[in-house]
């Protein structure tokens, strides 16, 4: 029987080597940048990555039945992802970094919150929208992370590939598949830049609950996600 020691062994294991495994794949995927770019050109022919951590301050999102809130999960794994892209030589645009502004009951309107963050990604040039969110169900049962992306062709590539990643490294008995984004979602549908909403996991479901609380995890999923978006980057030719 494996001991709770030895479980927290293998999961530390598992996320350093998804690190050692990331790190390949952006040496190779820069030195092929680098390669297929003429010189003076890489630093304008990448895409700019735009991390949104969803929710913040007084709008928590989902809450977890240990009382754990959806928004600071979301600028946890956001926070992890800026400090490994930053590393990687890849600079984002954040729309939150803390619940600052986002603090007084009084001054806070959900809506107009939305719209300045979908400006903000808007004004980004050559951006790439990842939005980071964890999902919620009434029942425990549901679980697993799944990838909605925006309208239009680049968005649809970087979600199934980012769904991809996220099933193959972290998640392999995931079933779900990404998806269109409802025209509900009001980032998705107003943000005019490849982009894409990436729900982690269920805070319902105390297994992913779990993982998702972990720092080690945490890291782990957003090297994941910035596997993703090199990729995508380096497959995609702009003028």
């Amino acid at each position: 029987m494996i001991t709770r020691f030895r479980k927290l062994q293998v999961k530390g294991e598992l996320y350093l080597v998804i690190l050692l495994l990331c790190s390949a794949l952006f040496f190779a995927l820069t030195v092929k940048n680098m390669q297929a770019r003429p010189a003076g050109s890489m630093a304008n022919g990448r895409y700019t990555l735009v991390i949104d951590p969803g929710h913040g301050g007084i709008d928590g999102g989902a809450i977890a039945l240990n009382g754990a809130k959806e928004s600071d999960i979301n600028l946890a794994i956001a926070l992890k992802l800026q400090k490994l892209a930053e590393f990687y030589g890849y600079p984002p645009v954040m729309t939150r970094t803390d619940d600052q502004k986002r603090a007084d009951m009084s001054s806070y309107s959900e809506h107009e919150d939305l719209v300045y963050r979908t400006q903000l990604i808007n004004a980004v040039p050559h951006g790439v929208l990842l939005s980071i969110h964890q999902n919620s169900y009434p029942t425990s049962q549901p679980s697993g992370a799944q990838v909605l992306y925006a309208k239009g062709e680049s968005s649809r590539r970087l979600g199934e590939l980012t769904h991809s990643k996220i099933v193959s490294t972290l998640q392999q008995t995931n079933r779900r598949v990404a998806e269109p984004a409802p025209g509900s979602l009001y980032i998705t549908a107003n943000a005019r830049c490849p982009a894409i909403l990436v729900e982690c996991g269920f805070v319902s479901n105390p297994f992913d609950l779990d993982d998702l609380m972990d720092s080690g995890y945490q890291t782990a999923f957003a090297a994941v996600l910035l596997a993703s978006f090199v990729e995508f980057d380096s497959q995609t030719i702009k003028t």
